[in-house]
């Protein structure tokens, strides 16, 4: 359903589904303790973990928890590589809705996108439960007409353009002191 920015913004704080362009894909996303109705709406298994996306760094710490050395690393690679395509997966406060991920709920992935509107957005409803718009196992949707006739009940706004680069986010997971890499995106962490 296409609708205004303003109106967008207040479906997302209303706990609906929205969608916005990113640097990589269009994400489909919601409040985090609304998160269950992305895996219903993309008929997601609950084995795929949803990532919490936000404007800034600093509205994402809150939902991870590490030693003030762990926090010192997380913010170097933050600080290279952010906001960008890359998600870091980190051990999980108390603060994340185990439906974020409900197969391990001890760890979640966070993301700043590199995306004007993107961030916008996220700064106004604040961190969201996102991952990409498509119905589970297809290729992401990439405009507006795609996502309305998969999913005519997602929020999009009416004059946002979505193309992104079409190549989803590295994916790396804090592990024992080393990340590992969980998915190769255009990203390279080194």
């Amino acid at each position: 359903m296409n609708i205004s920015l303003d109106r967008l913004i207040r479906g997302a704080k209303e706990g609906k589904i929205i969608s916005f362009p990113t640097d990589t894909v269009p994400g489909m996303a919601t409040i985090p303790t609304k998160a269950e109705l992305i895996y219903i709406a993309k008929q997601r298994s609950l084995d795929k973990p949803l990532i919490l996306m936000g404007a800034e760094p600093e509205s994402l710490w809150e939902y991870v928890k590490g030693s003030d050395q762990e926090y010192e690393i997380w913010q170097e690679v933050v600080n290279r590589y952010w906001p960008g395509a890359l998600t870091l997966v980190l051990p999980a406060s108390d603060k994340v809705p185990r439906v974020m991920n409900p197969q391990d709920p001890t760890t979640i992935g966070i993301r700043v996108p590199n995306h004007p509107i993107a961030r916008a957005i996220l700064a106004q409803t604040g961190p969201m439960a996102t991952t990409s718009v498509n119905l589970s196992g297809k290729p992401p949707l990439e405009t507006q007409a795609e996502i309305a006739g998969e999913f005519p009940d997602v929020l999009t706004e009416e004059l946002i353009e979505y193309k992104g680069l079409g190549v989803p986010s590295t994916v790396a997971k804090w592990t024992e002191n080393h990340w590992q890499i969980l998915r190769q995106g255009s990203i390279i962490v080194g």
